[in-house]
């Protein structure tokens, strides 16, 4: 069920103890991807995820409305990327699993898109699987996917690939040799091992990383079903996960 398109009283009969709620951000993908990059393909693998778990197994799973900004200063510098602190981003999703939570959906997927979200949702789960009635877990989509040897990047070819496949009309493809040309090639200034980079804009002029014209739709289809299947898989498994946590010692 889409939390977003139902009434109350639709989501009042829902028969559902799982919820999945996917979270992204809205920032830079260089000069041919979207800003909202990150939350559209979280929001594709959730509902397509749910659907399929539903399929197999005839149960129910509630999908919530995207949280479209995450932990993304890292690429301030370039206009119309949406930041907020960790700190507010842990508050405001915990608040939302536990809003989800007090109407009966105790045990909730967060479905993420963005790699600067990974710590602070680990650390969100944690605290609501410890202090909570409810158990919750995180699942990074690009994670749980064969890329078939293609790197991530940033704006790069597995995302562009995705995004091709779900929102062609958002791609601009006459500005993928662009994108490359003014890109980097990886992530970051390394050193002994440690990033000297904070930013994207230290070491790419554009804010891409990787070569967005090595990925295609086709690719983009075959990535955005492996992450909806392995997040079918991941909801079954927490569905019957015992979650009461063991008594002190």
């Amino acid at each position: 069920m889409n939390l977003a398109e139902a009434t109350w009283t639709d989501a009042d009969a829902a028969d559902a103890d799982l919820a999945v709620l996917p979270v992204g951000s809205t920032e830079q993908h260089g000069p041919h991807a979207p800003l909202g990059t990150d939350f559209l393909t979280a929001e594709a693998v959730a509902e397509r995820g749910a659907e399929r778990y539903e399929a197999d197994t005839g149960e129910s799973v509630v999908v919530a409305p995207a949280i479209p900004v995450g932990v993304a200063e890292e690429h301030r510098q370039f206009t119309g990327t949406l930041w907020v602190s960790e700190d507010t981003f842990r508050d405001y999703v915990r608040e939302t699993v536990e809003g989800l939570q007090s109407h009966g959906w105790q045990r909730v997927v967060l479905v993420n898109g963005h790699g600067g979200n990974v710590a602070a949702l680990r650390e969100v789960t944690a605290r609501v699987t410890r202090h909570t009635k409810g158990y919750a877990v995180p699942f990074t989509w690009f994670d749980a996917v064969d890329s078939e040897g293609v790197t991530m990047g940033h704006g790069g070819p597995l995302e562009t690939s995705a995004l091709a496949y779900l929102h062609p009309e958002l791609v601009h493809e006459e500005r993928l040799d662009e994108a490359a040309a003014d890109g980097a090639d990886g992530w970051g200034e390394w050193e002994q091992g440690v990033n000297l980079a904070y930013d994207s804009a230290a070491f790419s002029e554009n804010g891409t990383v990787g070569d967005p014209s090595e990925g295609d739709a086709d690719l983009g289809e075959r990535l955005v079903d492996d992450a909806a299947a392995a997040l079918s898989a991941l909801l079954a498994r927490v569905a019957d996960r015992e979650s009461d946590l063991p008594d002190h010692r």
